[in-house]
């Protein structure tokens, strides 16, 4: 079935940059209502300005994910001024590069802060939302290592990975409740991500393999939030290497293994 997003209205978390800004972006010229949220005021400002500038409708609040309290009151902005919430896509997410065994607890509690309780933060301001008015749209920004996990990332993909549970688990307590529950899965995508988390990192890990644009995920971002489904890869040909991992683990990782020693030496 296809929603008709016209006059409907988004909360995006993470809407600074990257995949959160051009989510926001297309889906206001998709003629939702949008509330960008994010901890750079000046940035979901400047980009709430070029959606209103093309016509758009958009609002904005600095709003940190870590805080239950920051994402209620950025719920409460949509209903505040639009009467409902339709979809949240929860986006914000942090990274860093280094070896497990090597990483400081200070970095595995920011990823776990920013990228699961964060994501969870959005969850709970939401759903009762959109529960009393009998429809709604949860929709997970995870990663292709949410669903195969790479070496020198380790917690970032368990983040990951526990955003695609959440999903799943949302997607039986929620059935009932006229609300969608879907997750995106981008593989390398063009933003400040790997530039951030290099800063806070031992490892220089670059953009590799297949790279995708944020505006190109943003488009999947649209599709899904147009027909929303369980799962959507951005990369389709990697639900092969996830089919291909549940059959024969062993086999991927000697793939995985093999390729990550060539584009990325010394790890």
């Amino acid at each position: 079935m296809r929603i008709d997003l016209r006059g409907r209205v988004a909360v995006v978390t993470g809407a600074s940059s990257g995949i959160g800004r051009a989510a926001a972006v297309l889906l206001a010229g998709a003629g939702m209502r949008v509330v960008l949220g994010a901890r750079r005021a000046d940035r979901i400002q400047e980009a709430a300005e070029r959606i209103r500038g093309a016509g758009g409708e958009a609002r904005w609040l600095r709003a940190d994910v870590t805080q239950a309290e920051d994402m209620a009151r950025l719920v409460g902005e949509a209903t505040a001024a639009y009467g409902r919430l339709d979809l949240l896509v929860a986006n914000a997410g942090v990274g860093y590069f280094g070896r497990l065994e090597s990483t400081p607890l200070a970095e595995a509690r920011r990823l776990l802060d920013v990228n699961l309780l964060g994501t969870i933060h959005g969850i709970q301001a939401a759903v009762p939302v959109m529960r009393a008015q009998g429809s709604g749209h949860l929709l997970l920004v995870s990663s292709i290592v949410g669903k195969r996990a790479s070496p020198g990332n380790g917690v970032y993909c368990a983040t990951k990975f526990a955003q695609v549970a959440l999903a799943e688990s949302l997607r039986l307590e929620l059935a009932e409740a006229g609300i969608q529950v879907s997750v995106v899965c981008p593989v390398s995508t063009t933003t400040e991500f790997f530039e951030t988390a290099r800063a806070r990192s031992p490892l220089r890990f670059d953009p590799t393999g297949p790279v995708y644009s944020a505006e190109q995920v943003a488009g999947v971002i649209l599709r899904v939030a147009r027909r929303p489904r369980p799962e959507a890869m951005v990369y389709p040909p990697a639900r092969l290497m996830v089919i291909l991992n549940a059959i024969a683990p062993r086999v991927v990782d000697t793939l995985v293994a093999a390729y990550w020693k060539r584009v990325r030496p010394g790890l």
